[in-house]
């Protein structure tokens, strides 16, 4: 008597599918990182040489600040600190402590300026009442966190302006430049690389036990 006939070896059409675009929307992530990443190496050498230029602008009033003005030499009149906001930061000659960075008042109305007037030991505010200060625009402490932005709810960070002389009994708080500006997408690239590499090895083993049986 004859042994009835084993039924066909089906692929996993499904599975596959599902498997091939995940594996195709992980490479697309892995490309769009590597873009970003000459993007962000582009952000980082207008930041460098927007540093190097002497000339002074006009302190931005509004969020967001373009690029062109970051890092660049300005100046602001604050009629008077409003509060203070402190926060850990660095000195310019070494050491870290509290910055304290003034919320001033401009005019009668308006959204004011943020003045990181120096470094303190603690969170006492400094006397200084005000006063044109110059230094350079930075991007102001305030940032958007990743939930918000991924929300579409993400409010543009103030500027602030960091001083070239500090209040009396501050250190001078130490300028950040482009150099400080993350740029790690060439790790996130490689990463949903080998995400990708692994999900199909993995399928592939299974796939191989799966026909075997």
């Amino acid at each position: 008597m004859t042994e009835p006939a084993l039924p066909p070896r089906r692929w996993p059409l499904v599975p596959t599918l599902l498997v091939a675009l995940a594996v195709l929307i992980m490479v697309a992530l892995g490309v769009w990182q590597l873009q970003r990443k000459g993007e962000k190496e582009a952000l980082i050498a207008l930041y460098e040489r927007n540093r190097a230029m002497s000339a002074t602008v006009a302190y931005p009033a509004l969020a967001p600040v373009p690029d062109a003005m970051l890092f660049r030499k300005s100046s602001v009149t604050c009629l008077e600190p409003v509060r203070w906001l402190p926060r850990s930061g660095a000195a310019r000659e070494g050491g870290s402590g509290i910055r304290m960075i003034a919320d001033c008042r401009t005019g009668a109305e308006g959204p004011g300026a943020l003045v990181d007037m120096g470094i303190a030991d603690d969170f006492a505010p400094p006397a200084w009442k005000g006063g044109t200060v110059q230094g350079t625009i930075v991007p102001g402490p305030e940032q958007p966190s990743l939930i918000e932005r991924l929300t579409g709810r993400a409010v543009p960070a103030r500027p602030m302006l960091v001083a070239d002389t500090p209040a009396p009994g501050l250190r001078a708080s130490a300028v950040p430049s482009g150099a400080d500006v993350p740029n790690n997408h060439l790790a996130y690239a490689v990463q949903w690389f080998l995400f990708a590499g692994i999900a199909v090895v993995i399928y592939i083993l299974a796939l191989r036990r799966r026909l075997q049986r």
